[in-house]
């Protein structure tokens, strides 16, 4: 079951067709700041991909991907939730140079995704991943692209907001590194995103890292596939909403995994039947280079600096008949 929120007294800051026209402005004024600060190029990237090479993200590993058949293979294809594994097979099928990534329009579908004011089964994101050596492969290396993407995406904002003067979204460059571990000791009563959101209505920026493995409380403070982010190695970029008043993530992003974390968190996660998938042997052989990359919401960065109080107004999706009478009644424009 779908849940809205509406914000009191909402109205709209930009109309539909100036929504259309900022929304455009936006991506290619982010890509190109995104682009320069990470030293990436533009790559096409597949809409689907086949089972049997390992190469679809399976997230929390319950997801249900969308299968469909290819008359001429006699075969199945699944559309992708998300490229972080096929990103690092492409740099090492393309012969990036260390220090160089690429990035890409990342389309999914996520069917067995909850829809609210901020999620829909249709997702879009700027997915970049980039090579680096083994001396890099640290926290500071993590922390310093952090700083990149934050002043990037505020960046952006400075200019929209120069471009459509009624926007008065503020973003703070101040990030604040804290692990989901540090998050559970100071709110040991909370769940997990209730700590995010006590701690981002405080710090209004942070990256709240080290997410995937198991907390002292016995329980994950959010699900990761074992097979693409380090978990010692990861962590999400949000920003306080004041729209919606609660924490906004933006950004999933981490070093990935070397063989050694890789074998690791296979065991941890009870996945060790995906060792013998082309993808895994080639990652625990040691073929694939070692890379670091992340995912940037499209229509998250756009519903954040346009003051959107749902994700619908910035992407054409489907939605059940409680949002379009609820958005409807509120005021509220579904594309």
């Amino acid at each position: 079951m779908s849940k809205l929120i509406v914000p009191k007294d909402y109205r709209q800051l930009l109309s539909v067709y100036e929504t259309q026209t900022a929304i455009g402005a936006i991506k290619r004024i982010f890509e190109d700041n995104l682009a320069r600060a990470l030293h990436l190029k533009r790559v096409s990237a597949p809409l689907f991909v086949e089972p049997q090479t390992g190469l679809n993200d399976d997230l929390n590993g319950v997801e249900r991907p969308v299968v469909f058949d290819i008359k001429e293979m006699r075969t199945d294809a699944q559309i992708v939730h998300s490229l972080a594994k096929w990103k690092r097979m492409a740099l090492y099928q393309y012969g990036f140079p260390v220090g160089e990534g690429l990035y890409t329009d990342m389309n999914a579908v996520r069917r067995d995704e909850e829809m609210d004011n901020l999620h829909s089964i249709y997702v879009d994101q700027w997915d970049w991943e980039k090579i680096i050596d083994s001396a890099s492969r640290n926290e500071s290396l993590l922390r310093e692209t952090v700083v990149q993407i934050v002043n990037a995406i505020c960046d952006t904002a400075d200019k929209i907001k120069a471009m459509y003067p009624v926007l008065s979204v503020d973003l703070s460059r101040n990030v604040r590194f804290i692990t989901t571990q540090q998050l559970e000791d100071m709110y040991p009563e909370l769940s997990p995103k209730e700590r995010e959101n006590a701690c981002l209505k405080e710090c209004k920026t942070a990256f709240i890292m080290q997410i995937g493995d198991i907390l002292k409380s016995g329980v994950r403070h959010d699900g990761r596939a074992p097979d693409y982010d380090d978990w010692t190695l990861n962590g999400d970029i949000v920003f306080w909403n004041d729209m919606l008043g609660c924490a906004f993530e933006i950004s999933s992003m981490g070093i990935r995994v070397d063989a050694e974390a890789l074998d690791a968190q296979l065991t941890k996660a009870n996945c060790d039947d995906r060792r013998e998938l082309p993808f895994h042997k080639m990652l625990l052989e040691g073929k694939l280079p070692l890379t670091m990359g992340g995912g940037i919401g499209q229509s998250r960065l756009c519903m954040l600096l346009f003051q959107k109080a749902h994700i619908g107004e910035v992407q054409v999706s489907v939605w059940d008949k409680n949002t379009i009478s609820g958005c409807k009644a509120a005021g509220i424009p579904l594309l």
